[in-house]
């Protein structure tokens, strides 16, 4: 049995430390960074009324939403947009490496509107529901499919269905135009009634892309006002460049200082220690890009809380299994009951501090969030690896006969004897 342990242990160890070797690196070059950290646009919006009527409120909030849609479109993570006064929109957006069509994209009017011959307004943006890039399965031409609200499907059917009964197939009268930001897109025949809420504008898209740009900007749907961008530029890193750097030689040094620590003072225990502290670092990069969340500086405050909260965590436990030893309890009795002792410690700090990150993630905004973001998820990784997995690595090393020693657990040789067996 004791054989079979230290085999398992040594194998584990191995497997960590070449996870941690390899995986380390590119899981840090994954992540997403912030504004603070690696620069990007930052553009300023003023919104105008509309024949003499003032910009209020509700226009505010709709133009705030209309262009955290455009953005998403983008595929920009955790934007900053915020509002300025009383007509006014900051939009900042990192890592954005074209900032001029990321501008040209958000600060598009995107008046969409569907007229008859006659030049009446049938349905606008403002009633479409959807729109999606395709290609048209006769031609492979790329075209751009709507489909409208129930008030827009309701309106373009009653036209379409009274041009097809009014006019021939060859009469121009029986077109309708799309126009976008009053420029010609396309004016198509109606065939038949379009009684579904669903059209197709084709004819006029040089790529598939164009398609598919069009189809974003529709997506996001029309601006409730004009808009006017009164300023963009590009801003670098150099708040958080130079943090950064002193950021990574900080954490450098300070892991492989409690890591030091943790042998010396703790022993074995210190070394598994250690090989949870390898896997709480993969989790918790592996759950920043999967959730593809956005590190800044804020962020990176989080991470380093959590990590203390990790080490802190498996010092509870080591302390208590300590007690348990000097008051004579052997080895495995000893890590059980250290492990009892302390899980209700950790859980409850773990707890208090998830619930705080909670409220902040609800309550903040911006980097705020990001704080509480990699708090909750570090906190989530180091439960696990102090819990679960320095108990497993433990109980193996318990098992294994030479290394039932007092003083691989930093104990005093002098402490009653720490057999394997139970108390």
């Amino acid at each position: 049995m004791g054989q079979r342990s230290f085999i398992i242990f040594l194998f584990s160890a191995v497997a960590i430390v070449v996870a941690g070797v390899l995986l380390l690196r590119p899981l840090l070059g994954m992540v997403t960074y912030g504004l603070d950290l690696q620069g990007g646009v930052h553009v300023v919006a003023q919104a105008q009324g509309r024949e003499g009527k003032a910009v209020t409120d509700e226009d505010m909030r709709q133009l705030q939403s209309v262009m955290r849609q455009r953005v998403d479109e983008l595929g920009v993570s955790e934007p900053v947009i915020q509002r300025q006064g009383a007509d006014r929109l900051i939009i900042e957006l990192a890592g954005v490496k074209d900032p001029d069509d990321a501008v040209r994209l958000i600060g598009k009017t995107a008046m969409l509107q569907f007229k008859t011959y006659d030049g009446k307004v049938v349905v606008t943006g403002s009633e479409l529901k959807d729109a999606r890039p395709n290609r048209d399965p006769a031609t492979n031409e790329p075209v751009v499919e709507l489909e409208f609200n129930s008030e827009g499907a309701r309106k373009f059917g009653e036209v379409t269905k009274q041009l097809v009964e009014q006019y021939g197939e060859t009469d121009p009268r029986r077109c309708i135009a799309v126009y976008l930001d009053e420029e010609l897109l396309t004016n198509p025949v109606v065939r038949t009634a379009i009684t579904e809420g669903k059209a197709v504008i084709e004819g006029g898209f040089a790529t598939f892309d164009e398609a598919a740009e069009l189809a974003a900007l529709l997506r996001g749907g029309a601006l409730p006002v004009n808009v006017e961008i009164l300023e963009k530029r590009l801003v670098g890193p150099t708040l958080g460049e130079d943090s950064l750097a002193r950021s990574r030689v900080a954490v450098t040094v300070a892991v492989i200082a409690v890591l030091i620590f943790m042998i010396l003072v703790y022993r074995l225990p210190g070394v598994v220690a250690d090989l949870s502290l390898v896997v709480y670092a993969l989790l918790l990069l592996a759950a920043l890009v999967g959730i593809g969340a956005v590190l800044t500086l804020p962020g990176i405050a989080g991470v380093l809380l959590s990590m203390g909260m990790a080490v802190d965590a498996n010092i509870i436990i080591y302390e208590r299994i300590k007690d348990e030893l000097r008051a004579g309890k052997t080895l495995r009795a000893a890590v059980e009951a250290g492990f009892r002792r302390a899980f209700w410690t950790i859980f409850d700090a773990n707890l208090t501090t998830i619930l705080a990150a909670v409220v902040l993630y609800y309550l903040g905004t911006g980097s705020i969030r990001g704080f509480a973001v990699t708090l909750i998820l570090g906190i989530a990784a180091s439960f696990f690896t102090a819990v679960v997995l320095t108990r497993w690595l433990l109980r193996q090393l318990v098992r294994v006969e030479f290394l039932r020693r007092p003083g691989f657990y930093g104990v005093a040789a002098r402490t009653p004897a720490v057999g394997g067996g139970k108390a």
